[in-house]
């Protein structure tokens, strides 16, 4: 007699805290991980971008150039540069081993929100309350950006990339995809002001998170809607919302002090993981694993799976 196969274990959520990371650096603005998730970058109200190993809790560098708050930061895919923004109006690149500004951008007319890297580490995307998109050459001396997009009728909260394609949302409720090997601009209406948007790990997905406390998942290529999630509030902060690391699950940040996990397919709520009595300002997905990092305060929250253990114990 055949024995069944053993069911494959579901998915699992990162629910235990395993470090706390004291930032230092007044309020915590974002938290992102690098490329391969080993080390992760938070982004602070006092002007500083930090570089952790977030397990260990280990601080490894601090880059300061920036004259006002940093709101987001990228790291390249080989590790060796990042790019940040801020509420000075400028872009930064930065030599991550010596710490240095390789060359700082200027031409935004208003703060930084969100900034990225293409594929190849050559050119960073950044978006504005000026309601533009800005690419800059990294090895170019000119000071001007190589292409502006201006679509949007208002401030850029979001822009993701992909290798022929930037994802970008806007507080004029639309998210629009400019597919750069057809030279075409797609553009979906979704109702409210936009506060983040995402590929799915797969690409045939993107996630919109809006101020109706609503996150919608779409259809890439139509437009259609394939997904609501509510539960969560979200009504005045720009948050982070993302997609688990196998795109089983839509993940948010919310203004009521927890992350909400649920299903991607049925939609049904899964987790709401308590992380304090603030705003969740932000988080970030391990590219690979069930890890999860939430910013709260001048915190930065490390999670893990339940059966995850630390090496040397939890911190």
């Amino acid at each position: 007699m055949a024995f069944p196969e053993p069911r494959p274990r579901g998915p699992e959520l990162p629910q235990k805290r395993v470090k706390t990371l004291d930032c230092g650096q007044g309020a915590v603005r974002a938290v992102r991980f690098n490329v391969d998730g080993n080390y992760c970058l938070t982004c602070g109200s006092d002007k500083t971008l930090k570089l952790w190993n977030p397990l260990r809790g280990t601080l490894l560098r601090t880059y300061s150039g920036h004259g006002y708050e940093v709101l987001d930061a990228a790291g390249s895919f080989d590790n060796s540069s990042l790019c940040s923004g801020g509420g000075d109006k400028a872009v930064v690149l930065w030599d991550v081993a010596s710490g240095q500004v390789i060359r700082k951008f200027r031409g935004h007319a208003g703060k930084v929100n969100t900034v990225q890297f293409n594929e190849e580490a050559t050119v960073i995307l950044s978006g504005s309350i000026d309601s533009s998109i800005r690419c800059w050459d990294c090895r170019s001396r000119r000071p001007e950006p190589v292409q502006t997009l201006d679509e949007a009728r208002d401030g850029i909260s979001s822009v993701k990339v992909s290798d022929h394609e930037v994802l970008a949302g806007s507080v004029d409720s639309r998210v629009r995809r400019y597919d750069l090997r057809m030279g075409q601009l797609f553009s979906d209406y979704v109702g409210s002001p936009i506060t983040c948007t995402c590929f799915s790990r797969d690409g045939q997905c993107t996630l919109v998170s809006s101020l109706d406390s609503t996150l919608r998942l779409l259809d890439k290529d139509t437009g259609e809607l394939l997904g609501e999630y509510t539960g969560h509030k979200n009504q005045e902060y720009k948050l982070d919302c993302c997609l688990s690391e196998r795109d089983t699950h839509v993940v948010s940040c919310s203004e009521d002090g927890k992350v909400y996990f649920w299903d991607l397919v049925e939609g049904a709520l899964a987790l709401a993981l308590p992380v304090g009595p603030g705003v969740v300002q932000s988080l970030a997905y391990h590219p690979t694993e069930p890890c999860l990092l939430t910013a709260m305060g001048g915190s930065v929250h490390c999670w893990r799976e339940e059966a995850y253990e630390a090496e040397g114990g939890t911190g």
